[in-house]
């Protein structure tokens, strides 16, 4: 069966798992990598799905408790401005034999929770979590791949690459904000990997859609991953899907934050902007 062009991923498990962080390491100027373990990982299943994802538990700014709080009796005993915020990151990695699940978390400035928390976290800090969630997977039955995205979208191509089988065309396009930014990937030797550079003042998705007006795309049939921020995502959609006529089944389409929106505020409006990015081109 198709997969939907906007996905919807499964429910992760609601109840939250207590882990501890046991390594920290900055990958680039944005992008710190955590390691975390602990017997609250017992049972944690990431291995169908290579965009399986975590949502982080934080402790609001004034909350009367800590990350290692009893989250069933805060929501049951102090009023919902109290209760933990979520922050949603993407599995890169998950050793089952070792419990050992790594994420990467994108940083930029002081702002927010999760960034902050990833910049001061050390070994031995514990942090609740819920999950895993997921929804995607390369297709082994697809002619070609075509992964697009930003830093935050980078763990997920990064952990979908390895499961493209060699000699299948599979093209990345990343969008940062410099070399910097820039990682090794452990992608199949036929990859087409570009790493675009969008420059100061241009709106999220310039860079991307400037390189596919010029992409060629193989033939055959296609499995799109694309994810980012919102804007980008939905005007690469509609470049890729109405302008350029690929077909609108099969692929991963989300938009995982929105500019000028935190994380509460783009989760109330995602299903408006779901419901208006199936209607481009009806």
């Amino acid at each position: 069966m198709p997969q939907p062009t906007i996905e919807t991923p499964t429910r992760p498990v609601r109840r939250p798992r207590r882990a501890t962080v046991l390594e920290r390491e900055q990958l680039t100027p944005h992008l710190i990598r955590l390691v975390l373990g602990g017997e609250g990982l017992e049972g944690f299943a990431a291995e169908e799905f290579s965009d399986h994802y975590v949502k982080l538990l934080f402790p609001p700014a004034g909350a009367p408790y800590g990350p290692d709080a009893d989250v069933e009796e805060v929501r049951a005993t102090l009023p919902r401005e109290q209760w933990p915020r979520t922050r949603t990151y993407t599995v890169r990695a998950w050793d089952p034999a070792a419990a050992r699940l790594t994420l990467d978390v994108v940083v930029h400035g002081d702002v927010g929770f999760g960034g902050p928390w990833a910049s001061a976290v050390r070994p031995g800090d514990v942090i609740q979590l819920l999950g895993p969630g997921g929804s995607y997977a390369p297709d082994p039955a697809a002619d070609w791949h075509l992964l697009i995205g930003d830093p935050s979208v980078v763990p997920a191509i990064a952990a979908s690459l390895p499961r493209i089988p060699d000699g299948v065309p599979v093209v990345v396009l990343i969008e940062a904000e410099g070399p910097d930014d820039e990682l090794p990937l452990d992608a199949p030797p036929q990859a087409d990997v570009r790493w675009l550079r969008r420059a100061a003042g241009e709106p999220h998705g310039a860079a991307l859609l400037r390189e596919l007006a010029s992409l060629e795309l193989p033939a055959g049939r296609p499995q799109l991953f694309l994810h980012g921020e919102a804007g980008a995502v939905r005007a690469i959609r509609r470049e890729l899907l109405i302008e350029r006529g690929l077909p609108r089944e099969g692929h991963s389409i989300s938009g995982y934050w929105k500019h000028r929106r935190d994380d509460e505020a783009w989760r109330a409006e995602k299903a408006e902007w779901n419901r208006q990015v199936e209607a481009d081109g009806a």
